[in-house]
C-alpha cells in the first residue's frame, strides 16, 4: 500500500480526491460501491454488507446497509464537491460464497448488489462496470487518478473494469 492509499473496511464509507487509491479487502457477500466524478477526480467507496435498513429499529453503522450507506456515500462525495452530472458507478463483490449450505431463492450478495443498482437507478446515476457474482472472494483497488478498479481474485489474473 501507498502513502495515499486507504483501505474501507466492512461497513465503511470513505471519500476522497487525487491522488491515491481507496481499497476493500476480501469482498465475499458484501459489494464494494464506487463513485467517481470524473472531471474533479473525487471518489468515494461504501463496502456494504446488508441490502437494507428496513427489518432494524436503529441503524448504529449507516454502512452496514445498501439504503443508508448510499445516502452517506451521495453526502460525502457532495461534501467533497462532486458534480453529479458526472459521477459514475462501479460494483465490485456480491459472491455466495456459502453454496453448499444455504440455499436461498436469491443469495445475499446478489441483493445487495441489486438494493444498489435500484438506488443508483432512481439517483441517475450510470453503473459503468460490474464484476459481481459467482462464488470467489475478491480484493479490489479503486484509482482516484483515472477511476480505474482493478480487481484480483485468488488463482485468477486481475481484471480492470
Amino acid at each position: 500500500m501507498a502513502e495515499n492509499d486507504f483501505v474501507v473496511g466492512i461497513a465503511e464509507i470513505k471519500t476522497a480526491t487525487d491522488p491515491g487509491r481507496l481499497a476493500a479487502y476480501g469482498l465475499g457477500s458484501c459489494v464494494a460501491v464506487t463513485l467517481y466524478d470524473r472531471v474533479k477526480k473525487i471518489g468515494g467507496l461504501a463496502h456494504i454488507m446488508l441490502p437494507s435498513s428496513r427489518m432494524h429499529s436503529q441503524v448504529s453503522v449507516p454502512g452496514k446497509y445498501a439504503d443508508t450507506a448510499m445516502i452517506a456515500l451521495f453526502a460525502g462525495m457532495k461534501k467533497e464537491g462532486a458534480d453529479f452530472t458526472s459521477v459514475e458507478a462501479k460494483l465490485v463483490g456480491g459472491a455466495n460464497m456459502f453454496v453448499s449450505i444455504a440455499q436461498q431463492a436469491v443469495p445475499i450478495g446478489m441483493r445487495n448488489a441489486s438494493a444498489i443498482r435500484e438506488i443508483l437507478r432512481e439517483k441517475g446515476i450510470r453503473i459503468k462496470g460490474e464484476e459481481v457474482g459467482g462464488s470467489q472472494g475478491r480484493t479490489m483497488f479503486f484509482s482516484l487518478s483515472d477511476g480505474k478498479v482493478e480487481i484480483r481474485k485468488l488463482n485468477q489474473p486481475n481484471l480492470v473494469i
